[in-house]
Protein backbone atom coordinates (compact mmCIF):
# COMPACT_ATOMS: atom_id res chain seq x y z
CA UNK A 1 0.00 0.00 0.00
CA UNK A 2 1.35 3.43 -0.92
CA UNK A 3 2.11 6.01 1.72
CA UNK A 4 -0.65 8.24 0.36
CA UNK A 5 -3.15 5.40 0.74
CA UNK A 6 -2.10 4.82 4.34
CA UNK A 7 -2.91 8.44 5.14
CA UNK A 8 -6.01 8.74 2.96
CA UNK A 9 -8.30 8.63 6.02
CA UNK A 10 -6.48 11.41 7.87
CA UNK A 11 -8.36 14.68 8.34
CA UNK A 12 -6.52 15.95 11.44
CA UNK A 13 -2.76 16.57 11.35
CA UNK A 14 -0.91 17.13 14.64
CA UNK A 15 2.69 18.34 14.57
CA UNK A 16 5.15 18.58 17.42
CA UNK A 17 7.40 21.63 17.19
CA UNK A 18 11.00 21.25 18.36
CA UNK A 19 13.20 19.07 16.13
CA UNK A 20 10.09 18.24 14.10
CA UNK A 21 9.18 21.45 12.25
CA UNK A 22 12.84 22.40 12.07
CA UNK A 23 15.88 20.14 11.61
CA UNK A 24 17.64 19.00 14.80
CA UNK A 25 21.03 20.09 13.47
CA UNK A 26 19.91 23.70 14.07
CA UNK A 27 20.29 22.86 17.78
CA UNK A 28 17.79 25.51 18.82
CA UNK A 29 16.95 23.59 21.96
CA UNK A 30 20.56 23.90 23.12
CA UNK A 31 19.82 27.54 23.86
CA UNK A 32 16.78 26.58 25.90
CA UNK A 33 18.71 23.96 27.86
CA UNK A 34 21.28 26.58 28.86
CA UNK A 35 18.52 28.86 30.12
CA UNK A 36 16.80 25.94 31.89
CA UNK A 37 19.99 25.09 33.75
CA UNK A 38 20.52 28.71 34.75
CA UNK A 39 16.91 28.96 35.92
CA UNK A 40 17.25 25.83 38.06
CA UNK A 41 20.51 27.14 39.55
CA UNK A 42 18.86 30.36 40.64
CA UNK A 43 15.51 28.92 41.73
CA UNK A 44 16.92 26.02 43.75
CA UNK A 45 20.22 27.61 44.82
CA UNK A 46 22.35 24.79 43.41
CA UNK A 47 25.52 24.80 41.33
CA UNK A 48 25.57 24.30 37.56
CA UNK A 49 26.42 20.60 37.67
CA UNK A 50 23.53 19.83 40.04
CA UNK A 51 21.14 22.02 38.07
CA UNK A 52 22.04 20.23 34.86
CA UNK A 53 21.59 16.85 36.55
CA UNK A 54 18.14 17.84 37.80
CA UNK A 55 17.17 19.26 34.42
CA UNK A 56 17.85 15.91 32.73
CA UNK A 57 16.43 13.85 35.59
CA UNK A 58 13.13 15.70 35.62
CA UNK A 59 12.84 15.48 31.83
CA UNK A 60 13.28 11.71 31.99
CA UNK A 61 11.02 11.12 34.97
CA UNK A 62 8.27 13.69 34.41
CA UNK A 63 8.21 14.32 30.66
CA UNK A 64 9.63 17.84 30.92
CA UNK A 65 11.98 19.67 33.26
CA UNK A 66 9.12 22.04 34.07
CA UNK A 67 6.81 19.21 35.16
CA UNK A 68 9.49 17.94 37.53
CA UNK A 69 10.09 21.41 38.95
CA UNK A 70 6.36 21.91 39.51
CA UNK A 71 5.83 18.52 41.13
CA UNK A 72 9.01 18.45 43.19
CA UNK A 73 9.41 22.14 44.05
CA UNK A 74 6.10 23.89 43.30
CA UNK A 75 7.61 26.42 40.89
CA UNK A 76 5.58 28.99 38.95
CA UNK A 77 5.29 27.65 35.39
CA UNK A 78 4.47 30.93 33.65
CA UNK A 79 7.59 32.77 34.71
CA UNK A 80 9.71 29.75 33.85
CA UNK A 81 8.25 29.44 30.34
CA UNK A 82 8.85 33.10 29.56
CA UNK A 83 12.44 32.99 30.77
CA UNK A 84 13.67 29.75 29.17
CA UNK A 85 12.17 30.60 25.78
CA UNK A 86 13.85 34.01 25.56
CA UNK A 87 16.30 32.88 22.90
CA UNK A 88 17.73 33.81 19.49
CA UNK A 89 15.40 32.63 16.70
CA UNK A 90 17.59 33.99 13.90
CA UNK A 91 19.36 30.60 13.65
CA UNK A 92 16.18 29.28 11.99
CA UNK A 93 15.68 29.62 8.24
CA UNK A 94 12.37 29.77 6.37
CA UNK A 95 11.41 26.55 4.61
CA UNK A 96 9.05 27.34 1.71
CA UNK A 97 9.04 23.70 0.60
CA UNK A 98 7.83 22.47 3.97
CA UNK A 99 5.19 25.19 4.04
CA UNK A 100 3.90 24.07 0.66
CA UNK A 101 3.72 20.43 1.77
CA UNK A 102 1.86 21.19 5.00
CA UNK A 103 -0.47 23.60 3.23
CA UNK A 104 -1.42 20.82 0.81
CA UNK A 105 -2.57 18.48 3.58
CA UNK A 106 -6.36 18.14 3.64
CA UNK A 107 -8.24 19.02 6.81
CA UNK A 108 -7.27 20.47 10.18
CA UNK A 109 -3.63 21.18 11.05
CA UNK A 110 -2.38 22.03 14.54
CA UNK A 111 0.90 22.35 16.41
CA UNK A 112 1.13 20.77 19.87
CA UNK A 113 4.31 21.37 21.85
CA UNK A 114 5.58 20.88 25.39
CA UNK A 115 6.89 24.42 25.10
CA UNK A 116 4.64 27.46 25.31
CA UNK A 117 2.35 28.63 22.53
CA UNK A 118 4.04 32.08 22.27
CA UNK A 119 7.40 30.34 21.85
CA UNK A 120 5.92 28.05 19.21
CA UNK A 121 4.57 31.01 17.27
CA UNK A 122 8.03 32.61 17.28
CA UNK A 123 9.51 29.40 15.86
CA UNK A 124 6.81 29.17 13.20
CA UNK A 125 7.37 32.78 12.17
CA UNK A 126 11.13 32.21 11.82
CA UNK A 127 10.49 29.09 9.72
CA UNK A 128 8.05 30.86 7.42
CA UNK A 129 5.20 28.71 8.73
CA UNK A 130 3.15 31.43 10.42
CA UNK A 131 -0.62 31.47 9.82
CA UNK A 132 -0.38 28.00 8.32
CA UNK A 133 -1.95 26.06 11.19
CA UNK A 134 -5.51 26.18 12.47
CA UNK A 135 -4.25 26.46 16.04
CA UNK A 136 -1.14 26.23 18.21
CA UNK A 137 -1.23 24.49 21.59
CA UNK A 138 1.42 24.70 24.29
CA UNK A 139 1.84 22.96 27.61
CA UNK A 140 -0.29 25.70 29.19
CA UNK A 141 -3.30 24.40 27.26
CA UNK A 142 -3.01 21.07 29.07
CA UNK A 143 -2.89 22.57 32.55
CA UNK A 144 0.92 22.41 32.37
CA UNK A 145 0.77 18.62 32.15
CA UNK A 146 3.27 17.58 29.45
CA UNK A 147 3.37 14.95 26.80
CA UNK A 148 3.64 11.95 27.29
CA UNK A 149 0.90 12.20 30.00
CA UNK A 150 -2.31 10.75 28.60
CA UNK A 151 -4.38 13.47 30.29
CA UNK A 152 -2.41 16.14 28.42
CA UNK A 153 -3.18 14.63 25.03
CA UNK A 154 -6.85 14.14 25.88
CA UNK A 155 -7.26 17.74 27.03
CA UNK A 156 -5.60 19.23 23.95
CA UNK A 157 -7.32 16.90 21.51
CA UNK A 158 -10.72 17.60 23.07
CA UNK A 159 -10.11 21.34 22.91
CA UNK A 160 -8.99 21.09 19.27
CA UNK A 161 -11.83 18.67 18.45
CA UNK A 162 -9.42 16.13 17.04
CA UNK A 163 -11.05 12.87 15.96
CA UNK A 164 -8.20 10.52 16.76
CA UNK A 165 -9.36 7.68 14.50
CA UNK A 166 -8.84 10.01 11.54
CA UNK A 167 -5.71 11.77 12.77
CA UNK A 168 -1.93 11.55 12.44
CA UNK A 169 0.82 12.81 14.73
CA UNK A 170 4.38 13.81 13.84
CA UNK A 171 6.82 13.81 16.75
CA UNK A 172 10.57 13.62 17.43
CA UNK A 173 10.26 11.99 20.88
CA UNK A 174 9.24 8.34 20.53
CA UNK A 175 7.65 8.15 23.97
CA UNK A 176 5.25 10.92 22.97
CA UNK A 177 3.72 8.67 20.31
CA UNK A 178 2.57 5.93 22.70
CA UNK A 179 -0.70 7.61 23.68
CA UNK A 180 -1.57 8.86 20.17
CA UNK A 181 -1.14 5.33 18.79
CA UNK A 182 -3.32 3.94 21.58
CA UNK A 183 -5.98 6.53 20.68
CA UNK A 184 -6.04 5.26 17.10
CA UNK A 185 -3.84 7.85 15.45
CA UNK A 186 -1.30 7.13 12.72
CA UNK A 187 2.13 7.93 14.15
CA UNK A 188 5.23 9.30 12.46
CA UNK A 189 8.57 9.41 14.25
CA UNK A 190 10.61 12.34 12.89
CA UNK A 191 14.25 11.74 13.82
CA UNK A 192 17.66 11.00 12.30
CA UNK A 193 17.49 7.29 13.19
CA UNK A 194 14.50 4.90 13.43
CA UNK A 195 13.55 2.95 16.53
CA UNK A 196 11.76 -0.39 16.53
CA UNK A 197 8.63 0.22 18.59
CA UNK A 198 5.13 -1.11 17.94
CA UNK A 199 3.55 2.30 18.57
CA UNK A 200 5.56 3.88 15.74
CA UNK A 201 4.00 3.33 12.32
CA UNK A 202 6.41 5.39 10.20
CA UNK A 203 9.83 6.96 10.48
CA UNK A 204 11.38 9.80 8.51
CA UNK A 205 14.45 12.01 8.78
CA UNK A 206 12.98 14.34 6.11
CA UNK A 207 9.54 15.67 7.03
CA UNK A 208 9.07 17.65 3.83
CA UNK A 209 10.02 14.67 1.68
CA UNK A 210 7.71 12.39 3.68
CA UNK A 211 4.77 14.75 3.27
CA UNK A 212 5.50 14.99 -0.45
CA UNK A 213 4.77 11.28 -0.74
CA UNK A 214 1.35 11.89 0.80
CA UNK A 215 0.33 15.02 -1.09
CA UNK A 216 1.90 14.65 -4.56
Amino acid sequence: MSLAAQFSHVAHWVFDLDNTLYPPEVRLFDQIEVRMTQWVMEALSVDRAEANRLRVKYWREHGTTLAGLMREHGVDPEGYLVDVHDIDFSVLDPDPGLRTRIEALPGQKIVYTNGSAPYARNVLAARGLAELFDDVFGVEHAGFHPKPDAAAFVQVFETARIKTDSAAMFEDDARNLVVPEALGMRTVYVAPEPVAEDHIHHHTDDLSGFLAQITD
